[in-house]
């Protein structure tokens, strides 16, 4: 039985994250779990807010009205003007009911945007480091991806991006707060950005990743894409601010004054049926409509940040301070990230390596585990790192 040639290419480049789960899956076996720090896997451990199960319940009890029915592919009218709503208090810019369509997670968004916007061959620049997944989103619809340098501190380089944009180029994806790094990109940087695409690749819309918008630390300026070009939309779900990432509820948001607006969005609806998504899933949209200004405890992942930043600095690590998210992504002490992930393994430490993100000499460490874990782990930090120096 014939196997894709270029799918098997792919799994074995990718996914370090899923290594690294299986490996801690033989330790936790050997060791016991309590006994293995994991920090490889960004599966949010907070439970979702009482108002979730609250909204939860009342949903379920309703037993009229064909709910589970097939719907409009872009998602219930209802939900997706309560999600405009949301937007145009919080971006500034209102993409109104017709703009939003429900998206079986940010994942689905993306996928629906990339089958809506690409040729095959055409472009879609991602600032490194990136979430890996983000390339064969990308090859899923013809495209390919081109990676463009970020600062020392992981902010953008209106520069870099400079020399890979042209016409050919149709969308760029910015991630903020970003996964690996934690960095949330200011509205000067996007608005540099719009700039620039406006002038090299006026055909190309700017995306926003942003699952990750409502964990953000110490009051840290998010930028918006909708106010820094018209050529933008918003991919995002409630997996990470409701703690809801096995639910796969997210949606596409699309600037009112996109020049290809009309289109883009019957392509997406299209698209949204046509791979298979069908619509978002139809009980999650009428809870998530429910819930505004809901999340999780973000003083348990501020608690946590502290911790780890604090130890590991004390150890000797350096790392960017993360401003979002719930990752830190440390400079590891030796340039082969891959040899050191693998020594702290001796310690009984998951990790990931900055390989696997576009960024050698690095590695990603989630602090989506208990407080308990971190300061457990911090003594094996500094015992490995103190062998390479």
């Amino acid at each position: 039985m014939a196997i894709s040639l270029r799918i098997q290419r792919f799994m074995e480049s990718a996914s370090w994250i899923r290594r690294m789960f299986e490996q801690g899956a033989e330790l936790k076996r050997e060791h016991g779990v309590e006994n293995v720090y994991d920090f490889s896997l960004g599966n949010p451990d907070l439970e979702p807010p009482d108002a979730f199960f609250e909204t939860l319940q009342k949903v379920a009890a309703t037993r009229d009205g064909g709910w589970h029915r097939y719907m409009q592919n872009a998602g219930y009218p209802a939900t997706r003007a309560r999600i405009a709503a949301r937007i145009a208090a919080e971006h500034g810019v209102d993409p109104g009911e017709a703009g939003i369509v429900m998206t079986v997670g940010a994942a689905g968004a993306l996928n629906v945007t990339f089958k809506s916007l690409l040729d095959p061959g055409n472009e879609v620049v991602v600032p490194s480091p990136f979430f890996p997944e983000y390339r064969f989103y990308v090859d899923n619809h013809g495209g390919r991806l081109v990676l463009v340098p970020t600062r020392d501190d992981f902010s953008l380089d209106i520069d870099a991006f400079a020399e890979v944009l042209h016409s050919d180029v149709r969308a760029v994806v910015v991630n903020s707060p970003n996964n690996p790094t934690g960095r949330v990109y200011p509205q000067a940087d996007l608005d540099a950005l719009g700039a620039l695409m406006a002038e090299k690749s006026p055909d190309a819309t700017l995306i926003s990743d942003e699952p990750y918008r409502k964990i953000a630390y110490d009051d840290v300026e998010q930028g918006s894409v909708l106010k820094a070009t018209p050529c933008s939309a918003i991919a995002t779900s409630f997996s990470k601010d409701l703690g809801l990432a096995g639910e796969r509820i997210g949606f596409l948001a699309v600037h009112p004054e996109h020049p290809q607006r009309q289109g883009f969005l019957a392509a997406a609806v299209f698209a949204n049926r046509t791979l298979g998504f069908v619509n978002a899933p139809a009980f999650m949209q009428r809870v998530i409509a429910q819930l505004d200004d809901v999340t999780v405890d973000l003083a348990k992942y501020t608690a946590r940040r502290r911790v780890f930043l604090d130890g590991l600095r004390e150890a000797g690590y350096e790392c960017v301070t993360p401003e979002g998210a719930f990752y830190l992504f440390p400079k590891a002490p030796i340039e082969d990230d891959v040899a050191f992930i693998k020594a702290l393994l001796e310690e009984r430490i998951l990790s990931v390596p900055g390989t696997g993100f576009g960024a050698p000499g690095y590695f990603r460490l989630s602090y989506a585990v208990p407080l308990e874990s971190i300061k457990k782990a911090l003594p094996g930090f500094a015992r490995i790192r103190a062998r390479f120096v």
